[in-house]
């Protein structure tokens, strides 16, 4: 017996671990389906994409995608301590915002949000109005500058971009070298941030390879969940609260499985229906991805990583290739002036990222492209099977709205200008992965066969819709959900640090803390055409 059970420990689930079992009194157990963090390959932060498809990856996939050429993309999940954390890029971004404001949610404004992101973050540039230090997440200045980085921002500003050293300051346009989660030039996943002081608490209780197959629900009340660990079934009972931290594809799923959906399917399935919540899995959104892919002849990739020389640097010195979060570098635009806030975001890769990271590069290159900001086109997920073992159904139907398509050809229009620019004349001998032509068929047919996750899935249990502004289930006591799938829109930016920081606050929820003092809102920012 428990005071608070969280399923899932991952980015959101390490961060209510640690700060709910702050009180000594709150017995807390968290559960986790995958096993420890104790890989090398997962605190090396050059090795990520090693550790797709393995035992540390849900290895999910998306349906066929109706509008990506019925297309099956791969999507890749952490299923470890640390979650997606423990597998991701490392790149620190909160997005706008106006991102937050939208969400029109009593206490979820920017304003209101700022003081968590603060309160996680312990920022190696120091304190100000945007940043935060002492808080347990080191956010850092990458330590490998890979030359083919520091190459697309200087092209990226000779295509007539601005420059932008933080992307979580006063404005997120132009382009630049991201933050990233990283200590001392290792991986700062949410175990590492959040979990390792917290695990030497006798409150707290941490199971990992215990797969949850569902919340046991009595009365109208969470009291617990089922699930099987090592062959065995085992019950946590929850006196308090059970929280749901598993992900926007997980969650959902966990609460159907639990006869809280779409009484429909969950009939059609077998699944006794507990509360008829039809939006349960509905509202899934993502950034889609498109890159360009170019080789060359100069010994500068990742594929340097396990060389000696730089084996050395990154033992000795911590710095070096090995160091590399993969996109070190992107940036922000507004395709259009009249936008206020940008729609697309680039990433640049010092590495020949081919099929979505599961096809190894055979020689020198680099990767380079944009991701749909604010899609207007949503999925769903739902259930295959009635079986708790069985892979949710995912469908992201990416580029439903034709407008999200226009926008991405509009990316690779740009991503294509940038190629063109001098400084990465070295970097783009050979085109391994590019359009046919500039022509908007050709860029159309491109951007539908080689668009890929972006790795930022939400919204799947969102706030007023499936759950309230303080993240309770709707119609069933004692339940709450905290991840990216109560996002009600997605943000313009990367998930990782919204998602720690939808935790804080509901750590915060859950135990009655009074939210902290709102932060200014910065100056009013001044419009930008954008080139």
């Amino acid at each position: 017996m428990y005071d608070f059970v969280i399923v899932g420990a991952g980015s959101a689930g390490c961060v209510l671990a640690a700060r709910l079992s702050e009180n000594p009194d709150a017995r807390v157990c968290l559960v986790e389906a995958g096993p420890a963090d104790d890989s090398e390959d997962i605190h090396v932060p050059a090795a990520a994409a090693r550790l797709f498809r393995t035992e540390f990856d849900w290895d999910y996939d998306t349906h066929e995608e109706p509008h990506c050429g019925r297309r099956r993309i791969y999507l890749p999940r952490g299923r470890v301590l640390g979650g997606s954390s423990s597998i991701n890029g490392m790149v620190y971004t909160r997005g706008s915002r106006a991102d937050y404001d939208a969400w029109g949610q009593p206490g979820w404004s920017f304003a209101e949000m700022l003081p968590y992101f603060k309160r996680s973050e312990d920022n190696e540039r120091g304190p100000c109005e945007h940043h935060g230090v002492g808080g347990p997440l080191s956010v850092a200045d990458g330590r490998s500058r890979n030359p083919m980085s520091e190459a697309f921002v200087r092209a990226a500003q000779e295509a007539g971009f601005g420059p932008n050293p933080d992307f979580n300051g006063h404005s997120q346009e132009g382009f630049g070298h991201y933050q990233v989660t990283q200590r001392d030039g290792s991986r700062c996943s949410s175990a590492v941030a959040f979990l390792r002081e917290a695990e030497r608490r006798p409150n707290l209780t941490v199971v990992t390879e215990a797969r949850v197959h569902r919340v046991v629900v009595e009365a109208g009340r969470a009291v617990g969940v089922l699930g099987r660990r090592l062959g065995e079934d085992f019950e946590l009972r929850a006196e308090r609260e059970v929280i749901l931290s598993a992900g926007a594809y997980n969650s959902p799923q966990l609460l159907m499985l639990s006869g809280i959906g779409p009484a429909e399917q969950l009939d059609r399935l077998g699944v006794p229906v507990v509360v008829d919540q039809p939006l349960v899995g509905a509202n899934l959104q993502d950034h889609p991805q498109t890159w360009l892919v170019f080789g060359h002849s100069r010994p500068v990739s990742l594929l340097t990583a396990g060389t000696e020389h730089n084996v050395r640097l990154f033992l000795r010195e911590r710095t070096g290739v090995l160091t590399s979060n993969g996109p070190e570098a992107g940036g922000f635009v507004r395709t259009r002036a009249a936008f206020a806030e940008p729609d697309l975001q680039f990433s640049c890769l010092p590495v020949a990222f081919m099929e979505g990271g599961l096809s190894a590069p055979s020689g020198h290159g680099i990767s380079f492209g944009s991701c749909v900001l604010a899609p207007r086109s949503r999925g769903e997920v739902t259930l295959a099977s009635s079986d708790p073992t069985a892979k949710p159904r995912i469908t992201h139907r990416y580029y439903e709205d034709d407008a999200d398509l226009e926008t991405a050809v509009e990316g690779v229009r740009t991503a294509l200008e940038i190629a063109r620019q001098p400084a990465l004349a070295p970097y783009t001998e050979t085109a391994l992965a590019a359009p046919a032509s500039t022509s908007d068929t050709d860029l159309r047919d491109y951007v539908r066969h080689h668009t890929q996750t972006l790795y930022h899935a939400a919204g799947t249990c969102a706030m007023g819709r499936v759950t309230d502004a303080e993240l309770r289930v709707m119609g069933v006591e004692g339940l709450r959900v905290a991840d990216a799938s109560v996002m009600p829109r997605l943000v313009r930016g990367n998930t990782n640090a919204p998602t720690i920081a939808i935790a804080e606050k509901a750590s915060d929820l859950i135990l009655g803390v009074p939210p902290s003092p709102q932060e200014t809102p910065g100056p009013a920012r001044r419009a930008v055409s954008n080139p």
